[in-house]
């Protein structure tokens, strides 16, 4: 996936949709004072504001007590919204990008997955099987869907250029193209709020460069970086479970380390890695589950249950023993490892492979919870 940002501005495209596109360019500056006639239009002045606010939900707030116009359903519309933000820095899709891709889930689905739509549209994008997305199955999986539509996106010659509702345009080709415009104040909050919550440094910054605010567990030296390659199975020269964690995360902790270089096994319950019997091996959620067991906190088994484990945190304000999340989507992650401080994470991480430390920055988490 890596190679698609190599991709851009190297697509070759035929004469019409060239053309199609350079009218779209020419018309950029109407469109623009057009974009404000919405009513639904989150005025440029409140997106600090909104920001701020998708920001007190990301920290873990109750959102029944965070209102926030147009996200009247944030436990489902937010973690949508991280899934289309992490999928884009995944693939390497700039911000703006981002922000198109947020205000066409918007205007298509209200970042929702939706089952159906219009004729044959499904999911975030209410994109059509019969149009060559995909299946209908495929396209109700939303990093599946996010991909498609940004892969379309960067194949628009010069979309960098164009207003978010034209770029938005170019990809659906909906009957209705202006109204992409009023969810972009919207899109752009809540591309800020959720890219400052992510654990990695280079996400940390605003287009100038500027600093986000975020903690400094991002910072490098901080995000695990500064240990160097670690030897799976082993723990890095000098760590130390820090003296400030919850004791029962110190346990946690100190039972999960002493299952390092124990093979992974899918289904495996955890309960005697070091023995002959696979089964009783650790997968990610085994590990987890077992690691707090033994310090009398009950966690459910698998990765799906666990992401509703606790409270919510913000991936910025970690602490050890906070469960960190990835693959899959923010709703429903594929992958579990436990956070233990110095900007490292212990995991259990796939087949073949064994229970290792690995530094913070390798992850990209897309929730985070706290069962303490």
């Amino acid at each position: 996936m890596k190679a698609l940002a190599a991709g851009l501005g190297v697509v070759v495209l035929s004469p019409v949709l060239l053309f199609g596109t350079a009218t779209m360019m020419a018309t950029a500056s109407q469109a623009a004072q057009n974009s404000g006639q919405f009513g639904d239009c989150l005025p440029a002045g409140d997106t600090g504001a909104v920001t701020k606010k998708i920001t007190k939900i990301l920290d873990g707030a109750d959102s029944k007590h965070v209102h926030i116009k147009d996200l009247t359903l944030p436990a489902t519309q937010i973690p949508n919204a991280q899934t289309i933000v992490t999928t884009g820095i995944s693939l390497n899709v700039p911000a703006r990008g981002q922000v198109v891709a947020l205000a066409t889930a918007m205007q298509e689905s209200r970042l929702r997955n939706l089952d159906s739509g219009d004729r044959d549209s499904v999911g975030l994008f209410q994109q059509r099987p019969s149009q060559g997305w995909g299946t209908a199955q495929q396209l109700h999986d939303p990093v599946y869907a996010t991909t498609k539509f940004y892969k379309a996106l960067v194949k628009v010659h010069g979309w960098q250029q164009l207003t978010v509702a034209q770029a938005a345009q170019a990809v659906q080709a909906s009957g209705f193209p202006e109204a992409y415009a009023k969810w972009e104040s919207l899109a752009t909050a809540l591309d800020k709020a959720i890219t400052a919550s992510l654990p990695h440094s280079a996400q940390g910054k605003d287009p100038k460069g500027a600093s986000s605010g975020a903690s400094s567990a991002c910072v490098p030296g901080k995000d695990g970086s500064s240990w160097g390659p670690i030897p799976e199975g082993t723990v890095p020269k000098g760590y130390k479970i820090p003296k400030d964690a919850d004791p029962k995360a110190r346990r946690a902790i100190e039972w999960a380390m002493h299952q390092l270089g124990t093979l992974y096994q899918w289904g495996g319950t955890c309960t005697a890695a070091h023995g002959p019997d696979p089964m009783r091996r650790c997968d990610c959620s085994s590990l987890m589950q077992q690691a707090y067991a033994h310090t009398g906190v009950k966690l459910t088994r698998t990765t799906y249950t666990q992401v509703h484990e606790g409270k919510a945190v913000s991936a910025t304000r970690l602490r050890p023993g906070d469960l960190v999340f990835s693959r899959g989507t923010a709703s429903r992650p594929e992958h579990v490892g436990m956070f233990m401080g110095d900007g490292l994470v212990i995991e259990a991480p796939r087949t073949t492979k064994p229970v290792r430390i690995t530094p913070i920055t390798d992850w990209t988490i897309l929730a985070a919870r706290r069962v303490l």
